[in-house]
């Protein structure tokens, strides 16, 4: 066990080397790479035709060799979807390797914190924060995304009244969807100028919208693309359309605001309940350490076990419970 302190600082060493890596891109981007990395919006023709004066940095090698190890496996695909949605500018590369950072520094504050104590259970401990810290960044990501898909459903009611009326004045779609992004603020007006520059590239317009689909993953959203492809094939008063479809989200939107109001108490407490035992535990802990380390010994370990998997079941169940589909 002597030898851990050493493992653990080099292995937080190397880790953060890797950190500082990531911010030292060099070479800039070339065409075949740009090609790769934005495939799914264009072909290789449309790409050429664009000028490429991104002055944008590359990612490490050390990202860039990650990337190369999960390209085309479901968790590099779900990753890039997740990142797109939270409109975060890493590649997936980038952001396994700042996991695997997060990782190597939870497992070295976890271990430092009781090795002096009793080594076996700061190893313990160092796990425990490890798998905690490897799975933070993700987490964050997931809540950046859903409070961005949010905000964007929150505008979309008075963006589709604003389309309606523009179009009653006479302009074509791509025109609106061009003053929707000049006028509105983001992430609506950043996935619209998204949109339109996709179309710019050559991209059919029936797609582009099943790109904003699906880097925001909405059913009020899924109405308004379905409208405007049905509306493309068949014709028809769009105008009218959205208008309908506005009020329909607004409504929506209202309700949805009603229901959370009505369930905040309980998932409040879902949230209280849950964190009252963590934090009553580490605040023993700071007074009395010898007290606490009594439970993680064999067999009473299996007392804070089993009190931390009946506790994650009762979070979820009471999310489950205040979750209220509309």
């Amino acid at each position: 066990m002597t030898l851990m302190p050493v493992i653990v600082i080099a292995v937080v060493v190397v880790l953060a080397l890797g950190l500082v890596l990531v911010g030292t891109r060099r070479r800039p981007k070339t065409e075949d790479e740009v090609l790769d990395r934005m495939g799914r919006y264009a072909t290789r023709e449309d790409y050429l035709a664009v000028s490429d004066g991104d002055d944008r940095k590359q990612p490490s090698k050390m990202a860039q060799g990650l990337e190369e190890m999960v390209k085309g496996g479901t968790m590099a695909t779900r990753l890039a979807a997740l990142l797109a949605r939270a409109d975060v500018s890493m590649t997936v590369g980038e952001f396994l390797l700042l996991r695997l950072t997060t990782a190597g520094g939870g497992f070295g504050l976890g271990y430092l914190v009781l090795s002096r104590v009793q080594p076996a259970l700061g190893l313990l401990l160092g796990i425990v924060t490890a798998v905690i810290g490897y799975a933070a960044p993700a987490i964050y990501l997931s809540m950046r995304a859903k409070r961005r898909v949010k905000t964007f459903i929150g505008q979309l009611g008075d963006t589709i009244t604003l389309m309606a009326n523009s179009m009653r004045a006479g302009y074509s779609l791509l025109q609106t969807m061009e003053m929707v992004s000049r006028e509105t603020k983001n992430p609506m007006g950043g996935e619209f100028r998204r949109v339109v520059r996709e179309v710019g590239l050559g991209i059919s317009q029936e797609e582009a919208m099943e790109n904003l689909l699906r880097r925001v993953p909405s059913d009020d959203l899924d109405l308004l693309v379905t409208a405007i492809n049905i509306q493309h094939e068949v014709g028809g008063n769009l105008a009218q359309i959205l208008n309908i479809i506005g009020h329909t989200i607004r409504e929506r939107v209202r309700i949805k605001g009603e229901i959370a109001v009505l369930t905040a108490q309980q998932a409040i407490s879902g949230y209280v309940i849950t964190a009252m035992p963590v934090a009553l535990g580490l605040f023993i802990f700071v007074i009395n350490p010898g007290y606490m380390i009594q439970m993680f010994r064999w067999p009473y370990i299996c007392m804070p076990i089993g009190a931390a998997g009946m506790v994650t079941v009762g979070f979820f169940v009471m999310k489950k419970i205040t979750a209220i589909e509309v």
